[in-house]
């Protein structure tokens, strides 16, 4: 298999490495995205340790992932009720579906663990994470580490921090074309109370080691690739008309960068899918999409 080589990187935190998507309906939201055009990787299963250096388990989840080479979207399905749920997934389940978790890259783990850990966002430890995955060569096991930050730190959904160590296991050259053109994940939406934005801010600079950019009412932190948008919910009509925040903080988005909007629309359309147009493409809404609004740009 060839060797994905992703762009260099900091040691420290440089890029949303994925944006999860929870679902008790992981069938029906895998039928959703390749009816959007994007081309998922097989359905696999996860194996978590709940210590650091401790046993690997068998756990409740299973996913299937749209790769774009650094990027991705994951959808992560509760396919066992009954087995380990180390990572608590159930409960941001039980609480609502849709975008529950963000992942975001780096390129030494150690590092960010002891940069999180002085700022009072994680006591976790490193984690490490294994699955199975199939390749052209054989069965393969994806390797990555991984920090979490504390749960009372997020109450809009879980976040964590990983460092892959076998990428090329996880963008496979054969998942990464899709019929849509997606070529990254672009961007996530989090929207949060107006009295509470500069503390989300702060927050979320301190988590990600930058300082915000000032857009409008937002604050908007670009990474290497991706970027995090905090809104104030007073804000979220003139960001994404017609939507509303079901409860807060919400993370309310996902962004998807195409190469021809108007193309990744037809398709949509042509499929079923209804979609609805934005200032820079379309929208895929949450009430059609199991949660999560998808905004499409071109990119």
């Amino acid at each position: 298999m060839t060797s994905v080589s992703p762009p260099a990187r900091s040691a420290d935190v440089d890029h949303i490495d994925h944006a999860v998507l929870l679902t008790t309906r992981l069938d029906a939201l895998s039928g959703l995205f390749e009816a959007l055009g994007f081309t998922l990787s097989p359905r696999s299963p996860h194996l978590l340790s709940e210590r650091p250096g401790g046993p690997l388990l068998t756990t409740c989840t299973a996913n299937r992932c749209a790769l774009f080479g650094e990027t991705y979207i994951e959808l992560l399905g509760i396919v066992d009720p009954e087995a380990a749920d180390p990572w608590r997934v159930r409960l941001l389940a039980a609480e609502y579906e849709g975008l529950r978790i963000l992942s975001f890259g780096c390129g030494d783990i150690g590092t960010v663990a002891d940069r999180l850990t002085a700022a009072g966002l994680s006591s976790t430890g490193v984690r490490d994470l294994r699955r199975d995955v199939e390749t052209p060569e054989g069965t393969r096991t994806v390797e990555a580490r991984v920090v979490h930050i504390d749960r009372d730190r997020t109450p809009e959904g879980a976040a964590h921090v990983a460092q892959h160590l076998t990428p090329q296991y996880v963008h496979q050259p054969r998942y990464l074309t899709h019929p849509n053109g997606a070529r990254r994940l672009d961007s996530v939406l989090l929207v949060v109370a107006d009295e509470e934005l500069e503390a989300y801010a702060s927050r979320y600079s301190r988590l990600l080691g930058t300082a915000p950019v000032r857009r409008g009412e937002a604050r908007a932190f670009p990474l290497r690739a991706g970027r995090v948008d905090l809104v104030p919910v007073s804000a979220l009509g003139t960001v994404l008309p017609g939507r509303t925040a079901p409860v807060l903080p919400f993370l309310a988005a996902v962004g998807v960068a195409v190469a021809d909007v108007a193309a990744a629309r037809a398709l949509a359309e042509r499929n079923g899918v209804p979609v609805r147009p934005t200032d820079s493409g379309f929208l895929v809404r949450s009430e059609d999409a199991y949660g999560v609004n998808i905004v499409f740009v071109e990119g």
